[in-house]
């Protein structure tokens, strides 16, 4: 029996050791599944505590974008209002509509998060109400309104919607952080469960979870500095894109600065030029007209000829004159100065510029049918508006060829214009027969900068600034062309009917005895030829003259004749300019009138002349008995603001 025994003894110890080593290996069993599963979960809680961390940092990374985005957008809105730069108002739309895809990038990515919904509705909300505000900035400059546009953009600055997008999107950041840390802090809560388990099977099995747990600190913390190493880079290249941009934007503005800087100078040389040369060619037309209108009054009436040479003379004079008044016009900048206009008078006063503009090889044939009807606007504008469609129809038929004018009186009904009240309008056209333009160039036109010319010789203004005028009186435009058929270019301009326009007429007005008497004259003139000439009219027309060629010597000769009743001063003089010496002398000779005589006053004339007379050289003899009448009994004043 013990024989037995300790046979069974080994045969129940190895059944136990069996049973052992299999509860120890089904523990082990267990631990390891115990341990796969908890590593497991563990690994997928970090895992998606990853991707929402990543999804996170995209939405505020996104919102941050999208901030730049809309200030780029502005900025080169800015810049399109003061440059009128085109390039920039593309930039400026392009930018603004990257921003609207970005809300809605940013509205996908917040899909899961119900609190971000409002904030992304009233996002969307105040970015339309902010374009919708932008937009008619960018449409006043599109239309010249520049200044008006520069204003409005100004005023933008702090307005509501551009607060309400940086509140939301700061509010859409807030949130987004505020859910990355509870993300964070749910998926470590997580992850210490993991452990706490992993710690009571590791009893079981310490090496495989020191190793489990050894891997998955390592995992995580290459991770963590994965993710760090991801968000440095990025802002690196933000901050090393916008320093781009930055240095981009600052050579194309210092570059446009430097062109602005170049015109002016040009133009300020120009209009010099063009001043100091009607200042001269006046002069002599001065003392040309009033040389041979006292030739004219002394030739015997059987002379017929010479009577006719010396009409053509002044004739030719008249026009010379005519001639450097428009120069004078066109060479400052004047307030706008709406007037009622017959258009035919107006064609035919700019003949001689047309001529001269548009070269011999042009030929221009005018057909008026507008009769004596008036429209109510500014002459320069509206002469810088045919010259400008005349030079274009030159252009088209590449300078030689015959470009027709036509006015017409036309009743429209409703509907017949596309932009602009029925009623009373004139038509205005020019046609040629060119090179016409196709439909699709038709079409772009009026677009501010858009030209088909070759670079250099053309700007692409000139008919969106002709569009532009042309709404400013109410009125419609209107182009039919074709390739090779030609173009013509329609104006209709409302008719005016609140005044019609005064007759001139250069007699002189009746005048008091005193006059008639003759004035006692001091004329102030540095050139001796206009000196002298004006002498001999104010004699011919029966006053008495002390001349002075010297405006330092004027006080000591108004002194020495206290019976002077008017000066007669030049407006530019060496020494001391007219204006100069008339406002040193009133205190003393507060009685003595003041009549201005000039060709050309340049940029003293809107302050300095204010309240005084003004006679334009040149000037006839009943021109000049009529400034006589009005400078010592002031029948009428000069308007406000006048340049001589």
């Amino acid at each position: 029996m013990e024989y037995d025994g300790e046979r069974d003894a080994p045969a129940g110890a190895a059944w136990w050791r069996t049973v052992t080593v299999i509860v120890l290996a089904l523990a082990a069993a267990i631990v390891l599944v115990g341990l796969i599963v908890t590593l497991g979960g563990a690994n997928r809680e970090r895992d998606r505590a990853l991707t929402l961390q990543r999804h996170s940092y995209d939405v505020m990374i996104l919102a941050r974008t999208l901030s730049a985005t809309i200030a780029r957008s502005e900025a080169s809105l800015g810049r399109y209002v003061i440059s009128s730069d085109r390039s920039q108002g593309q930039l400026y739309f392009e930018g603004w509509t990257l921003a609207g895809s970005q809300i809605d990038r940013l509205h996908q990515l917040t899909i899961d998060n119900a609190d971000q919904d409002p904030a992304i509705d009233r996002l969307r909300a105040a970015y339309q109400a902010r374009g919708e505000e932008l937009s008619i900035t960018a449409l006043s400059t599109r239309y010249g309104k520049n200044k008006q546009a520069l204003a409005r953009f100004n005023l933008l600055r702090n307005a509501a919607s551009l607060v309400a997008i940086d509140r939301e999107l700061d509010g859409i950041m807030v949130r987004e952080r505020r859910l990355l840390e509870d993300r964070v802090s749910r998926a470590t809560d997580s992850v210490e469960r993991s452990s706490r388990i992993a710690g009571v099977l590791a009893v079981f099995g310490v090496l495989l979870v020191l190793g489990a747990v050894m891997l998955g600190w390592m995992s995580m913390t290459a991770v963590e500095e994965r993710i760090r190493a991801r968000a440095d880079a990025d802002a690196a290249r933000e901050r090393a894109e916008a320093l781009a941009a930055a240095v981009t934007d600052a050579t194309a503005e210092l570059r446009v600065q430097e062109a602005k800087l170049r015109q002016v100078q040009k133009m300020e040389a120009v209009g010099q030029l063009t001043g100091g040369i009607a200042h001269d060619f006046n002069n002599m037309l001065a003392v040309v007209l009033g040389g041979l209108e006292l030739a004219r009054r002394h030739v015997d009436g059987g002379r017929a000829g010479l009577l006719r040479h010396l009409d053509s003379a002044m004739d030719g004079a008249n026009r010379a004159a005519a001639l450097t008044r428009r120069l004078l016009v066109f060479s400052r900048e004047e307030a706008l100065k709406p007037e009622p206009i017959a258009i035919g008078a107006l064609i035919a006063d700019m003949s001689d510029l047309l001529d001269r503009t548009l070269g011999d090889g042009i030929t221009i044939e005018v057909h008026h049918a507008a009769a004596d009807w008036l429209v109510r606007a500014d002459r320069v504008q509206l002469e810088n508006v045919l010259l400008n469609l005349c030079v274009n129809a030159r252009d088209a038929l590449d300078g030689r060829g015959t470009i027709r004018i036509g006015t017409a009186a036309r009743t429209l009904g409703e509907g017949e214009l596309m932009h602009g009240a029925a009623g009373d309008h004139i038509s205005l056209s020019v046609a040629d027969d060119g090179c016409g333009m196709a439909p699709e160039v038709a079409e772009r036109a009026f677009e501010p900068f858009f030209t088909t010319k070759e670079s250099g010789k053309g700007t692409g203004l000139g008919l969106s600034q002709i569009f532009a005028f042309v709404r400013q009186q109410d009125g419609d435009i209107v182009i039919d062309t074709a390739p090779g058929r030609g173009t013509t270019v329609t104006l209709y301009l409302p008719r005016d009917r609140s005044s019609d326009i005064a007759a001139t007429h250069d007699e002189a007005p009746a005048l008091p005895d005193r006059q008639r008497d003759g004035l006692d004259i001091l004329v102030v003139e540095d050139d001796p030829r206009v000196l002298a000439a004006t002498v001999d009219a104010l004699v011919e027309l029966g006053h008495r003259v002390v001349p002075c060629n010297d405006p330092l010597a004027a006080p000591t000769l108004l002194d020495a004749h206290p019976d002077i009743d008017l000066l007669l001063s030049d407006v530019l003089m060496p020494n001391q300019t007219g204006p100069e010496m008339v406002a040193g002398l009133r205190h003393r000779h507060p009685h003595v009138a003041v009549l201005f005589v000039t060709g050309f006053a340049g940029e003293a004339g809107a302050v300095d002349l204010a309240g005084h007379f003004v006679l334009r050289k040149p000037f006839t003899l009943a021109r000049l008995e009529q400034a006589l009448a009005e400078a010592t009994h002031g029948q009428r004043r000069p308007p406000e603001g006048i340049a001589a």
